[in-house]
């Protein structure tokens, strides 16, 4: 097996194309990347080193053509308290101030009870889409005469579900305008209880397809669940002191800047990020799927025809900051890789939820924290001082400092406002040879 192609000159053009890749063992494959990219044997070495929470023949069993691991730094955020209960929560991000940031946040929340949430039933939605319907009014109608056989068809098919209380719990048509003509959908709602669901729906969705084509007499092409989960909703909200934030001041800027990313896209884009900062960071860590979560973030902040914010703050008669987040959590506690993958499941025993839906409030009140810090570094200080000491040890760390060197660099680099490379490399060079400076 080769990905070499000769040239007209008799030198080698390297080729991605490789025939029977996926059938190699881990080492074959990490050799053929190592040429292929002209790795070095340390880098080989790196993508080689067994992971102390997942060997690489354990991660080959997860997706394919794998040659290695990449572990990311799995910090704790303190001083969280929802709905009266304490938590420590793994976030896994490589983003440094994060975990700092919503510790924090989550402390100022401590002084008035901390965050309050709720959540809707754990209901995704499947979709079947069928064209060349001749009469679509007509097929819905029939369509929804048949309704109840339609559910118990696709229960039929996860009675495992449907024992501990899931399953398929509702049935929908609509009509919908597209640049191909009029096209009918079918969505069922699916109780997916403690799993995200993907498997369980898609699933559901194949089974009642053929049925589908048959009423409507029409081509039945997709089926798949929908990951914008509108039915499948966590929400958390929390009342900061005045004074734990800095004053009315900094409440009032905070207010103005949640009106600005409610109106404005550019900068609702921005504030989500800073939510999903945190979201996704629990959701890694946890191994649920953040694609899809972040997805329907997205879509559900565009839900009103405009990008808008997910988080909404506002200032009470007493002067205080009451914040809000509502958004799709579609994430499980069992199936995926939650229950296979080792950390995944140390993740979840820290965070000791019960249940998704407890999962999914969790994360929202972590969404929002993290939404507070940033906005309350922006309202007053700006972001770049404290982010950019945190930023400053990486540069310093890119630079060649190690030990206690990364620290001294960082802090005189933050000092000086110059968190750049060239600055981190003369810091070391004058701390490794002092008598020159």
């Amino acid at each position: 097996m080769g990905y070499c192609n000769a040239t007209k000159d008799g030198g080698n053009l390297k080729s991605s194309e490789i025939s029977g890749f996926y059938k190699l063992g881990i080492n074959e494959r990490r050799k053929i990347v190592k040429d292929f990219s002209e790795l070095t044997d340390e880098e080989e070495w790196l993508l080689s080193s067994p992971s102390d929470s997942l060997a690489p023949d354990k991660a080959d069993r997860m997706i394919e053509n794998v040659i290695g691991v990449l572990p990311l730094p799995l910090g704790i955020a303190t001083n969280f308290k929802i709905n009266g209960k304490d938590y420590l929560i793994p976030m896994a991000i490589e983003e440094a101030s994060v975990i700092a940031a919503a510790s924090h946040a989550a402390k100022m929340a401590r002084l008035k009870g901390g965050f309050h949430t709720s959540s809707t039933e754990p209901i995704m939605i499947g979709q079947i889409q069928c064209v060349n319907v001749k009469d679509p009014l007509l097929a819905m109608n029939a369509i929804l005469q048949l309704k109840a056989a339609l559910l118990k068809r696709a229960n039929e098919f996860d009675p495992l579900l449907v024992s501990a209380g899931g399953g398929a719990k509702d049935l929908r048509v609509r009509i919908i305008e597209t640049k191909r003509g009029k096209m009918l959908v079918v969505e069922l709602l699916v109780d997916c209880r403690d799993a995200m669901g993907a498997n369980a729906v898609n699933t559901m969705v194949e089974a009642v397809a053929p049925e589908i084509a048959r009423i409507t007499k029409g081509r039945v092409i997709l089926r798949i669940i929908s990951n914008l989960a509108t039915e499948r909703l966590a929400r958390a909200w929390v009342i900061i002191d005045k004074n734990s934030v800095g004053g009315e001041l900094i409440v009032d800027n905070i207010v103005e800047a949640s009106a600005f990313a409610a109106a404005d896209p550019y900068r609702a884009a921005t504030h989500n990020k800073g939510i999903l900062n945190g979201v996704i960071a629990v959701v890694t860590a946890t191994c649920n799927d953040h694609r899809a979560v972040e997805a329907g973030a997205h879509a559900y902040a565009s839900r009103n025809g405009s990008y808008s914010s997910l988080s909404s703050w506002e200032k009470n008669s007493e002067g205080d900051l009451v914040g809000s987040i509502e958004m799709p959590m579609a994430v499980g506690t069992i199936g995926g890789l939650t229950k296979v993958h080792p950390i995944a499941r140390i993740a979840l025993k820290i965070i000791g939820a019960k249940s998704a839906r407890e999962l999914g409030e969790v994360i929202a009140a972590v969404g929002l924290a993290q939404n507070l810090a940033a906005l309350r570094a922006l309202a007053d200080e700006g972001i770049q001082r404290g982010h950019m000491s945190l930023h400053a040890r990486n540069v310093a760390i890119m630079a060649g400092a190690s030990g206690n060197m990364v620290d001294e660099v960082a802090e005189i680099m933050a000092k000086e406002n110059k968190v750049r490379m060239d600055r981190a490399k003369e810091l070391i060079q004058e701390h490794n040879n002092p008598e020159k400076q």
